[in-house]
């Protein structure tokens, strides 16, 4: 068996990892690499391998850094399947059309900005039409279940607790006399967090493919330090009547935030604030969580079963024109105003960033990881002036990192994870993470398991197994 890994190794985005047995190949994750413009469309145009050689894919959550280059397949000559499970499959056809329409509305703002200057156009990496014929190639699939997804290569996806439907991938290939089998961690969730179940103890296998987005630390704790400083949050916007900007993942970060400010109001704790969710995507990623409760933690079902809208308030309005959107802009506050994408890497955060940067009154607020070269990581190492939509703008509102709502699991929850695999794997390969991040991890895991091979790929790198 061969792994190659072409997409976040020793870095977070664009999550591909190429899996050769004899006679199939195989991808875990088709993610969209985001970072610097020009090495975003290489990156996400040249793939490193020729995806026409590829018979499956096997998805483990749909966000866009694990799937949204899932549509430059089939350009370049793909034909088999996309397996990945029931909730994945309809957050990712959402997903995608969103990412589709995105890019091009960006390339059509950014053109008439380079127009001016001289400056060649850029074109979309895909549009709506590539989208419709990679929905066409799902294969929904339940947690547990068995696939056959080639001769001697079954696969089975088992619950990670990250964001509806994510799951860790087992694919078992068995050969002449033995077998190998495969697990791919995906993106692992945290314990204890609202809406979705807890992660499943993982599967038994021989080698790991391990996730280390936050593999040198640990997360604050989601308790009275977290809830005092959200509602600190909502008393500076009342008081200052100034905007709270949330870049943020249209799926997950944002039904969580939604779910912890309506705890504050519920307690009393705050005075409601206008809360605007500037998403198209995030009203129907919130129907999605609707029609999926086989994802729910207890206490989530419990609230459903109430009929009552867990995610619905007076004060909470889901906003889906662009003629809306651009009314938001000129809105003084209080308000909160969450919008996606939560690296800042294109969508309608970018226009309210564009406008609300240069008050100091207002804030703006990150929950989740910000990858290397995004604009969102600039604003989070504290740059005083950034590119927006490639203009130098001066930033002059506060920044805020609220570490404690990420969806990731924790250096602490990931050594735990590996020792939980029983019997433990012979060889782990530690990806999505930062060099720094995942060379932290390896090492924490080579001390505790020295028996364990564990490896550090970098980009393009082929290991046999």
């Amino acid at each position: 068996m061969k792994l190659s890994f072409y997409g976040a190794a020793r870095s977070v985005t664009g999550s591909r990892h190429l899996v050769e047995v004899p006679g199939f190949r195989f991808l875990f994750d088709c993610g969209m690499f985001q970072g610097r413009r020009e090495e975003t469309v290489r990156r996400n145009r040249d793939f490193g391998f020729e995806p026409k050689s590829v018979g499956a894919v096997l998805l483990s959550h749909a966000h866009i850094d694990h799937s949204g280059a899932l549509p430059v397949l089939p350009k370049q000559g793909f034909s088999g399947k996309v397996y990945l499970t029931r909730a994945s499959a309809d957050l990712a056809g959402i997903m995608l059309e969103d990412s589709a329409r995105v890019q091009e509305n960006d390339c059509r703002y950014v053109n008439k900005q380079e127009k001016r200057r001289g400056k060649t156009c850029i074109q979309p990496i895909y549009d709506g039409n590539d989208v419709k014929k990679t929905i066409r190639r799902f294969e929904g699939s339940r947690y547990g279940d068995q696939l056959k997804i080639a001769p001697r290569v079954t696969a089975s996806f088992h619950d990670a607790g990250h964001i509806l439907g994510s799951a860790a991938v087992r694919v078992k290939y068995t050969g002449r006399g033995n077998s190998t089998t495969v697990l791919f961690s995906g993106d692992l969730g945290r314990s204890h967090m609202p809406i979705l179940r807890d992660p499943e103890p993982p599967p038994s296998c021989d080698v790991l493919i391990l996730e280390s987005t936050y593999g040198d630390r640990l997360h604050e704790q989601v308790g009275e330090e977290m809830k005092q400083k959200a509602q600190d949050l909502l008393n500076h916007a009342r008081i200052h009547k100034s905007k709270i900007i949330v870049p943020a993942f249209a799926v997950g970060r944002t039904q969580e935030l939604v779910m912890r400010i309506k705890e504050l109001v519920g307690e009393g704790r705050v005075d409601p604030v206008p809360i605007y969710i500037d998403s198209p995507l995030a009203l129907k990623a919130t129907d999605v969580f609707k029609r999926h409760p086989e994802c729910y933690d207890e206490e989530t079902l419990k609230t459903f079963s109430s009929d009552r809208d867990v995610f619905g308030s007076r004060y909470i309005h889901f906003i889906s024109s662009q003629e809306d959107s651009k009314r938001l802009n000129a809105m003084r506050g209080p308000c909160v105003i969450i919008s996606s994408s939560g690296m800042c890497e294109g969508g309608r955060v970018i226009h309210h960033l564009k406008h609300a940067i240069q008050d100091e009154a207002n804030v703006i607020v990150f929950v989740g990881f910000q990858a290397e070269h995004t604009l969102g990581r600039k604003l989070v190492e504290g740059w005083d002036v950034v590119p927006i939509f490639g203009v130098p703008t001066p930033r002059r509102a506060q920044i805020v990192k609220l570490n404690g709502l990420s969806a990731h699991a924790d250096r602490h929850d990931l050594l735990a994870y590996v020792r939980a695999i029983n019997p433990r794997p012979s060889i782990i390969f530690v990806v999505h993470g930062e060099e720094k991040q995942a060379l932290s991890l390896g090492t924490a895991i080579q001390t505790e398991h020295p028996a364990i091979d564990v490896r550090i790929p970098h980009y393009g790198s082929t290991h046999e197994v």
